[in-house]
Parts: C-alpha cells; structure tokens; sequence
C-alpha cells in the first residue's frame, strides 16, 4: 500500500518533468505538466479564496477537455473533493446533488449556476498559485460520485485517496504504465472509469489523450486521436470499445498495448476482435462498482479464442489488497459454482454515502477485520478461484451500460403533480428499454410526462415509454399486476406507429430495423427506444452512408434527432444538391427489389 494521494504523483512528476506531455487534444493541443501544475496550484488558490478548505466539496461543472482536467486537479489541491456534475444533468437532479453534496462553489466554463458562487476556470487560472498543494490524508474524500438511488434520490459515494489510489497502484504496476505511455480518456467526468483515464497515466508520467465534448459518440474521430497521438492504453466500457473497432480496420490500432475494459458484461467475442486490430495487444476484464473504487477484480484474456463454456469474460480474481467474498443469505461462503451475493472488501472500499448513515450502514459492514461492501450482484466462484459475475439481485438493471434503480425513475414521475403512482421496469418488444407505467388524472399525456422525467433525470433514465392510464392494473390479492402493465406497453407501442412515406425515409427505416433487430420502424421511434446504443449508431451511419452515397450521415446526426424521421428530415435539410438523397434511396429501393439477375442484366445494359 502506497499511502500516496490521488494527485501526488502528478505534482512529483511535474516537478521531475515539467516540459513532459500531459494532455493532449485535437491536432496540436497539448499542455506540459509543468504547465498543467500551474493552472491547477492557481485554480486551487482561487477556491482558497473563495473559502474552500480541506475537506470541503466543489463541483466540476465543464465539459471533456483540458479545463476539465485542470479543474479536477485544483480542487485536489485545494485540499477538497471534486464532485462531477455532468453537462447534461437537468437543474433538479443537480440540485438534489448540491443539497447532498454540501458544495457552495461550482468550477464552470463561464455559465452561470442558479444558487452557486460560479468560479470559470478562466478566470481561476489568472490568480496567484499556491505554493503547493494543500496537506490532506489517505482516508479524506477525493471525489463524491453520484449515482441512481433506489428511494428516489441519488447517492454520493465517497471515495478516499487511498480508495482510489489502490486501484491505480496495482494496474500501473501490473501493466508497466509509464511516461511513454497514453491513455484516451473516452468516460465522462461523473463516471468513476475517468479516475484512472486521469490519474492512472498522470500518476506514472504519461500523457492524457482528451476527446471533445462533441465527439464524445464519434468513435471515428476516437481513431484518428489514436492514430494522432500514439495511444497505447484504452480503459473504457465493452461498448466504447466496440465502436472504436467498428470504427477501425485490420492492423489500425497497432499501436495499442493495453486495454482495460470495466463497467458492464465483457463479450467473449471481444479479444478476437480487438487482436484483429491490435495483435500482441494485452486484453483484461475487470470488475467493480463505484463503491469499490473503479476495478477491483481482473482477468486478463492471453488468446484471441476465449474457452467454449465462457458466456462473457469473468471478473476473474481481486486486485491486490483487495478480498472478494460470495456469500448466501446469512452472511455464509457459498461453496463453489453455488450463486450469491458478492461482497468486496479491502483497500478499495469506500467510505460511504454522503449524508446517509442509515444507507451505509446498510451497504457496508465489517467482518473478519475487514471493510466490506455488499454490492447486490450475483456472483459465484469456480473451483480455480476465478470470480464469474451473474447479474443483479435487486431493483436494479442495467441499460446500454448504465446502472439504474428503478425505484429513482418511479419516484420521479410520481412527482409530477398529476400522477398518483408509477411503475418502471423493461420491455423487449421492440429490443429492450426501460419503460414506465402511470396513474394519472384524465388530460395527462405521454410527452407531458416525458418533459417532466427530461427536467429531473439524466437522459439514460427518461423512459422509452409512458403508458398512462388511470389506474394501474392490480392482481385479486391488491398487488401491481406486472404482467398486464407489460400488455400495457405492448398496446401503447402498437397505437403509436406511423409508416415512413418517401423513399429517403424508407431506407432509414429499413436500415435501423436491419441494424436493431427489430421487426419494424415507424418514423416516430426513439432510437434508444428500439434498444439502440453508441455502437449500432455506429453500424447504422456506416450503412447508411454506403447505401444513400454520401459522408453526410454522422453519428452526431443521428443522435440530434433520435428518430428514423428526424434523421430522414435533417438529411434532405442539409444535403448540398436538394432531392440527391432522396433520388439515390429511390435507386437504392429499386435495387434491394431486384434479383441477382436482373441486378447483373441491368449492369450489362449501362
């Protein structure tokens, strides 16, 4: 154990090395880390100023990019605690962060925040810096991450240095991280994977590879950011690293060596493809929750072709100081290939919720002389003491790779003031997504209720669906009939289709159902609704440019629109030669009609 901050290894190497890389973005971008030290010792003197004190919270308010960073760092300095507030929280959800949170100062881009004292790192850069950083402890929070709680409100967890610093240790360690390398920083801030993006490579001399705010879905701009920049270390969720594969050709990635892939089901099918790309190119799976400080378990696939009876990669064993117990109902081992609940236990556990002795009393306990986190998955033990993950046990799913408590997403549409009760859960009719159910008074329709649910939840909790009735469905014994509230979807879903009409809107729609696998597309879908993700925007704006001839079709495009209409719309809107898009999907209609042969006479005859 290192003892070390979570910031310390920085400060050192700036000191070592101050005309080293430290970040890098775009072409050119590019701050040294005696530069980057400065930015962050003045931004930390400018919360000094403003009354921050050890101990102390402060939010970081901006978007992907070096200001980010430097934000980060300054708050560290200043003895306190970061707390990211994503750019795309809704102003009531982020006000029940503050309340938590207890932060009065907000680290922004220049925008102003209703109830902050609103520090623009612009402005924080100009003051005079501290000599050096402000003197904390190993157990004193170094971030409070946010995440979807169960009763409605979201939960801070409060990670110590030595949390966090555990974790970074052993991965620098086992995998050789040092100032050759780079890591493309792919998570966003209030995600606990951008923990070691930052200080995994700021800690061991490298440099941080930034992508723009704007290209957060873009993975093809991801490839040129590794190609640019000679990144060797990728730590991301499956699906991020799914895109940049689709994104990319045999042999493209070659410089790779490392990468490290947490947060969701690792696919089996991942290590063959990522050799594909990358040969000799380490791949690991690693385990974990937010409470556990980024990873706690590893597994590291050796061979592109993983063994037959793996359903996805294994948690695979802990980390260094780090203890991993499957236990039944009453606290007890569970014999091997028995299931149970995991608990983590070790250096990596964090302190708790903030503000909420009762939850942490509950998700945390102590046995055997050690800290444990009983974090609600299912897992069981194979008998060579490899950690196989099997899902969660409780009111929990998860949705294109986000955790979330249903019991959040009910109680925020039993707020609206019209609903008298709401049920959240999943439908897979038309791939699966999170849908809600309500009880409502006559008059209260759909998109009234999915404005509400966009004003107090993060985008990946607005439901894909709202049925409304006027009461929900009940079983004889006066419980919520599950089974009918799914019927309810179904029928809503079924009410709801509109055909597409032109020949441009056609082939988006076939294109998505192709790509989503579903059995049709109307034009007022939601994409996320037919269960889409970053990676088949991917797939779905690479089969679209090659079937309409054009570089027009982006991701961004599709993700601005989110509906088979809208895209359509926004295409013939934005094309160069009015009515060509809509031509060459006629072409195109005519053609997918046609058999081999008449495909091959049509070609003789031009």
């Amino acid at each position: 154990r290192s003892h070390r901050l979570l910031h310390q290894g920085f400060f050192e190497r700036a000191a070592e090395q101050p005309d080293a890389p430290a970040l890098l973005w775009g072409g050119q971008g590019a701050l040294s880390y005696g530069e980057l030290a400065d930015r962050a010792l003045r931004t930390g003197a400018a919360l000094v100023e403003r009354g921050v004190r050890p101990g102390d919270t402060v939010a970081v308010g901006l978007p992907k990019g070096p200001d980010q960073i430097t934000a980060v760092l300054g708050v560290l300095a200043a003895g306190a605690a970061y707390v990211p507030i994503g750019v795309e929280q809704p102003p009531a959800r982020r006000d029940r962060i503050r309340a938590t949170a207890g932060f009065r100062v907000a680290l922004t881009d220049g925008r102003p925040v209703d109830g902050l004292d609103a520090l623009p790192v612009a402005e924080a850069v100009r003051t005079a810096p501290l000599p050096e950083p402000l003197a904390v402890g190993e157990e004193q929070p170094a971030y409070v991450l946010f995440t979807s709680g169960s009763t409605g409100e979201p939960k801070g967890v409060e990670v110590p240095h030595r949390a966090a610093m555990n974790t970074i240790d052993d991965l620098n360690s086992r995998y050789s991280v040092g100032s050759s390398d780079r890591c493309l920083a792919l998570s966003a801030l209030d995600f606990d994977l951008s923990v070691y993006d930052i200080f995994g490579l700021l800690s061991a001399g490298g440099a941080v590879v930034l992508v723009d705010e704007g290209d957060r879905r873009e993975a093809s701009q991801w490839a040129d950011l590794v190609r640019t920049h000679s990144v060797t270390v990728v730590n991301c969720v499956p699906p991020l690293l799914d895109m940049l594969l689709l994104a990319t050709g045999p042999g493209e990635l070659t410089g790779l060596r490392a990468v490290l892939l947490g947060g969701d089901w690792v696919g089996s099918d991942l290590p063959g493809r990522l050799a594909e790309r990358a040969p000799g190119c380490r791949f690991t799976g690693l385990g974990g929750t937010t409470e556990t400080a980024i990873h706690s378990t590893v597994c590291e696939v050796t061979q592109a072709q993983v063994p037959a009876h793996w359903r996805a990669v294994p948690y695979g064993t802990p980390l260094r100081n780090v203890r991993c117990r499957v236990v039944d109902a009453h606290g007890r081992d569970c014999p091997d290939w028995v299931p149970g609940e995991l608990w983590i236990g070790g250096d990596g556990v964090a302190l708790g919720y903030r503000a909420d002795p009762s939850r942490t009393a509950e998700k945390f306990t102590e046995a055997d002389g050690l800290r444990w986190y009983r974090t609600g998955d299912l897992a069981r033990y194979w008998p060579d003491g490899t950690l196989e993950f099997l899902g969660r046990r409780d009111h929990q799913v998860k949705v294109r790779g986000f955790r979330i408590e249903l019991g959040e997403v009910e109680a925020a549409l039993a707020g609206h003031p019209a609903v008298r009760r709401a049920v959240a859960g999943l439908t897979r009719g038309q791939g699966v997504q999170l849908a809600a159910a309500v009880a409502a008074d006559a008059g209260t329709g759909e998109e009234q209720l999915r404005e509400w649910a966009r004003s107090v939840l993060p985008p990946h909790m607005v439901p894909a669906r709202i049925a409304v009735a006027g009461e929900l469905p009940l079983t004889p014994n006066g419980k919520l009939d599950r089974r009918a509230v799914q019927e309810l979807w179904r029928v809503e879903e079924a009410e709801q289709h509109r055909a597409p009409g032109t020949a441009l809107e056609t082939v988006v729609a076939r294109v998505w159902q192709g790509v989503l696998g579903v059995e049709r597309v109307g034009l007022d879908d939601g994409f996320f609704a037919l269960g889409g993700d970053s990676v088949l925007a991917t797939v779905i704006v690479g089969r679209l440019r090659e079937a309409l001839d054009t570089s027009a079709v982006s991701v961004r495009s599709l993700f601005a629109t989110l509906t088979a209409g809208g895209m359509a719309k926004r295409l013939s809107a934005e094309e160069d030669t009015p009515g060509r898009l809509e031509q060459v999907a006629a072409i195109h209609l005519e053609i997918e009609g046609m058999s081999a042969d008449e495909v091959d006479s049509a070609l003789r005859d031009a």
